[in-house]
């Protein structure tokens, strides 16, 4: 079991993301304060703000109230009001979007702006449908225009070089209309896992076009700068090809603009064209939002015959949240001045929830039910009003925000804010409240996790082990049975009633996934940060049915993720029997541990190569893809040289894979000691380490090194070397579905939950 304790509220885990990634340091990385104190300092800066309106008003209750809601892990802010309240950044958003013109200048200041918000902590979205198609003519240059997908690689560039605040690397949404003339490149755009790598994407998808998908009738394509129209296209082909690059690899993602603006609070200030990262957040030009989660399972009571919805302590942490979220925007160092304008004059807030799959544990209810729907609307309809009550009073107060008479509310109360709620992605802050993320269902109920580097430990639920504890049925045999199948069933020691209640992601039908989304949709101001699960074996028309469901149900947007669709997915399975047998090799339970060194002393040339020589090519899954590696053997079945070719590689990858083999074959010709050219080359780091058959791949040096090393452990009489290629092994079955990567930071697994990717080990997330 992985070490679960509790100390003060916060589990292991919580405490070691807090420490990784929030707690203030000193030079040397040491923490200068505790989880405590962390918490007591973004409350008193928080609470402060009060203070700007009345300056009488008992701050220091206010600062209490707000450090006991987070600090009970009733409610979390977005990480960068964690990171940097009360600090010299004071940068407090997490959600930003830039207008991209077309123009140069406008172009490469929107970069350097994109630059200073991650390098604060933010993440930026924008739209490109304002840019002119490729090889269109520019007047002013007489030049070709690059268009859109050009640009966004130079933006996807720029991300890449900014290191978010020490703490949160750069995430960005890339959108473009479906009526851009190059929406097909775009669409096309991040056909590998290895492109355009720091954004996500998003077709901006119109009423019209929806239509003609229906009637299977062909659209306009709009050039942008001129409005003229330059050619058609087939709505249900064009709409096809976004289902198939979903189908394939999860992108792009769709938004459906028009209903994103029909609920647009100041239409008569702007329209909206883009959202933040992860698409739950609609925003205008140079808007920002600051968000934050109530944490739905502190919100049931268990001391009754049956446990129920604590309604007044969530109407309570509801109205405490919108005040805290209020004085954010006071509180908050923009990173530009037009940011704060368009921010103070929209004060928009995005109240949201994590936790809600154990809300419905809890309450003994199927995330994959009716019942679950009923409370979905319940619980976000009564947080939905009761903010409503919170910015009216606030307003009352403090007065309504500075475009309220240019808003959809001027004819009614008053409000502080223009928006209220937004269900975003928590990955990091749902691993300190240690609960599920967001509205997610759960992802695994008992998994591995690896600790130092080597040593896996099973991580177990903690609702479900006190239930399989409770009724009888706990063991640690059992738990690693189930991380090793992923799911419950088939599990005949587990109860029926028991398998009903905890179903994870890929136990539920897409179905529930978008009724859910649909359901917190209905009463969420923004938009909903959800990703539906397909099983690998759905079919293109299965994620078809999805985005019509979709749209079909008022979501504002859908992302989806089927099982091992992404070319780099990791396979984080429980350890096979194979590699165990070869674990007992290298402590000398078999003759192949036992292979004799090469003692001889190096030559000083090379060994003549013979003209036929023998062995075999193994394929070994890296971080930049699939690399085939060649081992040809001496007359003794030794290693004697080595070819390397990389799947699709091309430039300075091959050079560089062409360079180490060549080297290592010299030294090998040479007769270098093999276990020293192995390990010289074991544990080479890269930023894209992969996993393959379990273990850790962390380059293509380090791959090469455990090939060979392979080949020497499989090393038997001369005569039985086989001369055959070695045949592919087959894939081992993902045991967690969501997991599409290896962490950057820690190798640990990464989940595809809520559109993003997210190491619920050290808390990174992609999105920032």
């Amino acid at each position: 079991m992985g070490d679960t304790r509790i100390e003060n509220g916060l589990s292991a885990n919580s405490r070691k993301v807090l420490e990784k990634r929030y707690l203030r340091k000193d030079p040397e990385g040491k923490p200068l304060e505790t989880p405590e104190e962390l918490f007591r300092r973004v409350a008193r800066n928080i609470a402060s703000a009060d203070l700007y309106y009345d300056p009488d008003y008992n701050a220091s209750k206010l600062e209490d109230e707000f450090c006991a809601v987070i600090s009970n892990l009733d409610f979390l802010p977005n990480s960068p009001t964690l990171m940097n309240a009360g600090r010299e950044l004071q940068q407090l958003s997490a959600c930003f979007v830039l207008p991209i013109d077309d123009s140069m200048e406008s172009i490469f200041e929107t970069i350097k702006n994109t630059a200073l918000i991650h390098r604060s902590g933010g993440g930026t979205g924008f739209s490109f449908s304002r840019l002119r198609p490729a090889n269109s003519m520019v007047k002013t240059t007489g030049g070709i225009a690059s268009g859109p997908v050009s640009f966004m690689k130079v933006f996807d560039a720029a991300t890449h070089a900014v290191k978010q605040g020490g703490t949160r690397r750069g995430a960005n949404m890339g959108i473009l209309r479906i009526d851009h003339p190059d929406i097909l490149d775009f669409i096309k755009c991040k056909e590998t896992d290895r492109d355009i790598t720091n954004f996500n994407i998003s077709v901006a998808i119109t009423e019209e076009f929806m239509k003609r998908v229906e009637r299977d009738e062909e659209y306009d394509l709009i050039s942008p700068h001129n409005k003229k129209v330059i050619g058609k296209l087939n709505a249900r082909k064009v709409f096809d090809m976004i289902v198939e690059r979903a189908w394939k690899n999860g992108e792009p993602g769709i938004i459906f603009l028009d209903r994103i603006n029909k609920s647009n609070p100041t239409p008569q200030v702007g329209q909206i064209e883009s959202t933040n990262p992860c698409g739950e957040q609609p925003l205008l030009p140079y808007e920002s939002c600051n968000l934050g989660s109530i944490n739905l399972v502190k919100m049931v009571k268990t001391d009754m015959s049956s446990p129920q919805v604590d309604w007044e302590k969530l109407r309570e942490t509801t109205r405490l949240a919108v005040h805290f979220l209020d004085n954010v925007i006071d509180m908050n160092k923009f990173p530009l001045q037009q940011i704060e304008m368009m921010t103070k004059a929209n004060r928009k807030i995005g109240l949201g929830v994590m936790g809600f799959a154990e809300m419905l544990i809890k309450m003994g209810v199927p995330y994959n039910s009716d019942e679950a729907i009923e409370i979905a609307e319940k619980v976000m309809s009564f947080i939905q009003e009761e903010a409503r009550r919170e910015s009216h009073a606030l307003a009352l107060r403090r007065g309504t925000f500075p475009n309220f008479k240019d808003s959809v509310y001027s004819d009614g109360p008053s409000m502080r804010n223009a928006t209220l709620t937004t269900i975003a992605p928590t990955g990091t802050l749902s691993i300190i409240a240690d609960t599920s993320s967001g509205v997610e269902p759960l992802f695994a109920l008992s998994y591995y996790r690896e600790v130092m580097d080597k040593t896996r430990l099973v991580e177990t639920n903690k609702l479900f082990e006190e239930a399989a504890r409770e009724r009888g049925f706990y063991s640690e045999e059992l738990m690693k049975k189930i991380a090793e199948k992923g799911t419950l069933h088939d599990i005949e020691e587990v109860p029926e009633d028991v398998k009903r209640v905890f179903v994870t992601a890929h136990d539920i039908a897409p179905i529930w996934h978008i009724r859910m989304q649909a359901a917190f949709q209905k009463y969420t101001d923004n938009a909903v940060s959800k990703t539906v699960n397909f099983a690998n074996s759905a079919t293109p028309d299965d994620v078809r049915e999805v985005y019509l469901l979709a749209y079909k149900m008022g979501c504002k947007g859908v992302t989806i993720y089927r099982d091992g669709s992404r070319e780099e997915q990791v396979l984080y399975i429980a350890r096979s029997k194979d590699s165990a047998e070869r674990k007992e090799a290298h402590a000398g339970g078999t003759e192949a541990a036992a292979l004799p060194r090469q003692e001889d002393k190096a030559r000083t040339s090379p060994r003549p190569r013979p003209e036929v020589v023998r062995g075999t090519t193994t394929k070994i899954l890296t971080g930049c893809g699939n690399l085939y590696i060649t081992i040809n053997e001496d007359e003794n079945g030794m290693p004697f040289e080595v070819f390397t070719q990389m799947g699709k590689a091309g430039g300075c990858s091959a050079s560089q894979l062409e360079a180490i083999g060549r080297l290592v074959s010299l030294a090998l010709r040479c007769g270098l000691d093999t276990h020293s050219i192995i390990e010289q080359l074991n544990g080479i780091r890269c930023p894209n380490p992969s996993w393959e058959k379990g273990g850790r791949i962390f380059s293509c040096a380090d791959a090469l090194a455990k090939v060979i090393e392979r080949r020497l452990l499989n090393t038997k009489k001369p005569a039985e070397v086989p001369s055959e290629t070695v045949a592919e092994q087959p894939k081992a079955k993902n045991k967690l579905g969501n997991v599409v990567g290896v962490c950057p930071d820690c190798g640990g697994a990464l989940q595809h939950v809520e559109g993003c990717m997210v190491c619920k080990g050290c808390g990174y997330s992609k999105c920032g």
